[in-house]
């Protein structure tokens, strides 16, 4: 990744969010679903790892399961299934033993996620002595919505997060604030960017655009 203007986020560790039990898909590693040949997982590799310099899995049970792909696999830090937060401890974690100071986080159902997802993260944490950024998109028709899988989180807080994780905050939201977290904007084109693959129809649905605009 090429070196950005003075103050902004350079080239963090990328941590996929292999997040929930696909109960709507009926079980299993939603990950793994094929989609035009390729699985949402390779999908999101593919978008990622351009973009990082480096790139990990947060996933919990047999590693075993994704040793295809070549990655580091982490476990959530936290027990009990307590949501996403876990997993970006877990990767802000893996980071700090690589002498990292900042990771950008992406779910694995989301096949459509910006190139410049780095880019756009890093410039609006310019200036933030913890570059703390979530993605969002503003339309006429959803309003403003968040996209919380989708942040640049720094290292330098992660002691922080595992003693609000330990006292049972789960709201990514309610623990951005209190560090004064950032939302970076992104466009919205033909499809929403941040779409994710939930039911059977919404893997239709993302067949479909992959077909007419492959």
């Amino acid at each position: 990744m090429q070196d950005m203007e003075q103050g902004a986020v350079n080239a963090p560790l990328g941590v996929i969010l292999a997040g929930g039990q696909a109960r709507r898909m009926g079980g299993g590693d939603k990950g793994e679903l094929d989609l035009g040949g390729q699985s949402l997982l390779s999908r999101v590799i593919g978008r990622l790892a351009p973009q990082v310099d480096a790139l990990a899995l947060n996933a919990n049970g047999d590693p075993a399961r994704f040793a295809r792909y070549g990655l580091p696999v982490l476990p959530d830090s936290i027990g009990g299934y307590v949501g996403p937060l876990a997993g970006v401890l877990a990767g802000m974690d893996w980071a700090a033993a690589r002498g990292a100071d900042v990771i950008v986080t992406a779910a694995w159902d989301t096949p459509f996620f910006p190139r410049d997802l780095v880019a756009r993260l890093s410039a609006a944490a310019q200036g933030m002595d913890h570059p703390l950024v979530l993605a969002a998109t503003d339309d006429p028709e959803r309003g403003f919505t968040r996209h919380s899988a989708f942040g640049l989180w720094p290292v330098a807080l992660r002691e922080d997060l595992r003693a609000a994780l330990g006292e049972g905050l789960r709201k990514i939201v309610l623990w951005t604030e209190r560090h004064g977290g950032r939302f970076a904007e992104f466009p919205r084109g033909a499809i929403d960017p941040f779409f994710n693959v939930n039911t059977p129809g919404d893997l239709e649905a993302a067949a479909a655009v992959l077909e007419n605009d492959p």
